[in-house]
């Protein structure tokens, strides 16, 4: 292996605690300067902010190091050329949207695009019911999913994330969403571009079986499941199977110098 990508909440923190051990792995990443990135789904706040948290937690990083799906669909977005895009995300994530024709909060028609992020306690019938008018006022609108991780761990415990919301709107519409984020095989593919590695030279080190292991193993590169955050001893009882499994991420640099 010659790089490394990590998923953030449940690998190098949970929720606003660092998880034991986690600076000081990223510590022996850089003393060993491998190529590393860090890898999230999280659309509720911004690249810099979670830059600071990060460094609140002993891990200091630039905005340039994290990859989040909000970049990922809003570049995509300007490659397209235009037309009304409708945003579910939080204020925080706005910012990676400037520049594109974003309609008001509260329209029901005019979006060519409607891009579904985590808008935890937000969503309610009435969000929801408006992303659905808005496809349906377009047939041809096209319905965008900043990742599809099922659920998360939250401070107050274990909570709904993007993807049943999306599978709602695709029941509801008819449409299969374009997904930016894990476990899509194309966010880690530009992961891999960014890091200048091949996809068969990555370990991924995350905490979801689905998005993070089976999302990483899809496009190619090795994954390690760490047992912290959402890991359940149930997940390794399906057909996804990490190439390793460490307790937490302490325990990476001496699983890397065996392998």
């Amino acid at each position: 292996m010659q790089a490394l990508l990590f998923d953030m909440d449940g690998v190098l923190y949970d929720s606003e605690a660092p998880i034991p051990g986690a600076a000081e792995t990223l510590a022996w990443v850089r003393q060993r300067e491998i190529p590393h990135l860090f890898l999230t789904n999280t659309t509720s706040r911004g690249r810099e902010a979670l830059a600071v948290k990060l460094g609140r937690f002993g891990i200091p990083a630039g905005a340039a190091e994290i990859m989040t799906p909000c970049e990922a669909a809003a570049d995509w977005l300007r490659s397209r050329g235009g037309g009304g895009v409708a945003l579910f995300v939080r204020p925080a994530a706005r910012e990676a949207f400037d520049g594109l024709e974003c309609l008001p909060e509260h329209a029901e028609e005019g979006a060519s695009y409607v891009v579904i992020g985590d808008l935890g306690s937000a969503w309610d019938f009435h969000a929801l019911n408006r992303a659905f008018r808005l496809l349906y006022a377009n047939p041809e609108a096209i319905l965008i999913a900043l990742g599809m991780t099922r659920y998360w761990k939250a401070p107050d415990g274990i909570s709904l994330d993007v993807a049943p919301f999306v599978a709602a709107l695709e029941n509801a519409s008819g449409r299969k969403a374009q997904v930016f984020g894990k476990p899509a095989a194309a966010f880690f593919r530009a992961a891999a571009q960014r890091v200048g590695v091949p996809a068969g030279e990555i370990l991924m080190v995350g905490d979801d079986i689905e998005s993070d292991i089976a999302g990483a193993q899809t496009a190619g590169m090795r994954a390690a499941l760490v047992r912290t955050g959402k890991f359940r001893q149930q997940d390794l009882e399906g057909m996804i199977q990490p190439d390793a499994v460490i307790h937490s991420l302490a325990e990476l640099p001496a699983w890397w110098d065996r392998e």
